[in-house]
């Protein structure tokens, strides 16, 4: 099974060019994904440096023939026409999915600090192997406190997780919504999670996934993922794929393309078996 998490900068590439085909066509260049992790998603958000205001998760959408789109957004605002802007995170998968969770994460005032709502999106995948958790999310870039509880908060989906694969459910013989679908305590994480590797918050979430790289690279630092071209920061590594310990196994490569300028992020490629 291989997954691409990538941050699109709302389809914007370093010319400043957005371009929701170049994104489709830089990722079917690098690998023949059955699931796509989206971060930055615009839709109807004009005001965005480059962008027209188009649909983005339609544009993605009608470019990955197949897959299903299932995306969450945490900013959902009107622009002064009362049209909906939203900016989130999508999902595309070509593998069948079960039930799609969309959670809200801590957003927990902080004054003079610039942010945003955010979200993780989660939908069950059926990989060759069995039914898998896959989530993508993005954590505030400008308050490290509010990306604290955002960690917090997505430990605790994954607790909840494991305890709904332990938990019998209801027998139920219809197909309404209360009727059983499975979720996982096997789980893949994905997204921008603006901290580098030796933040106190990857080792936290180490407390319950296991770094992707780290499996298929030992002892080797993370290649960056942002700042590829900045003049005055030093580039590093923001976007991780986290799993499960029991997935850990299943880790085959992981690896940064550092040639696309697609957008200000490089996509992360892993493959599991």
């Amino acid at each position: 099974m291989r997954l691409v998490s990538w941050n699109l900068q709302w389809c914007r590439g370093m010319d400043g060019v957005v371009d929701p085909r170049r994104v489709a066509r830089t990722v079917r260049e690098l690998a023949d994904a059955d699931l796509c992790c989206f971060q930055e998603v615009a839709q109807g958000f004009g005001a965005l440096p480059g962008s027209a205001g188009e649909d983005q998760v339609a544009a993605l959408a009608a470019e990955f023939a197949g897959y299903s789109a299932h995306y969450a957004w945490g900013v959902d605002v009107a622009d002064a026409a009362g049209r909906r802007r939203r900016f989130g995170n999508l999902i595309l998968s070509r593998l069948p999915v079960g039930r799609v969770l969309r959670h809200g994460l801590p957003w927990p005032p902080e004054a003079g600090v610039p942010s945003m709502p955010r979200v993780a999106i989660e939908a069950v995948v059926a990989a060759p192997w069995g039914q898998v958790r896959v989530a993508t999310t993005h954590l505030e870039y400008y308050s490290a406190r509010q990306r604290a509880a955002q960690v917090e908060r997505l430990l605790e989906l994954n607790a909840e997780a494991a305890a709904h694969a332990a938990a019998k459910p209801a027998a139920r013989d219809d197909q309404g919504p209360f009727h059983p679908q499975p979720r996982p305590a096997a789980g893949i994480l994905t997204g921008d999670f603006n901290m580098n590797p030796e933040d106190p918050l990857v080792a936290r979430l180490g407390s319950a996934f296991a770094d992707a790289w780290r499996q298929a690279h030992p002892g080797r630092p993370h290649a960056p993922t942002f700042r590829l071209e900045s003049a005055d920061e030093a580039p590093y590594c923001c976007d991780f794929v986290f799993v499960t310990p029991d997935l850990a196994s299943r880790v085959r490569s992981v690896r940064v393309d550092a040639q696309t300028r697609a957008s200000d992020h490089q996509p992360v490629i892993v493959e599991l078996d």
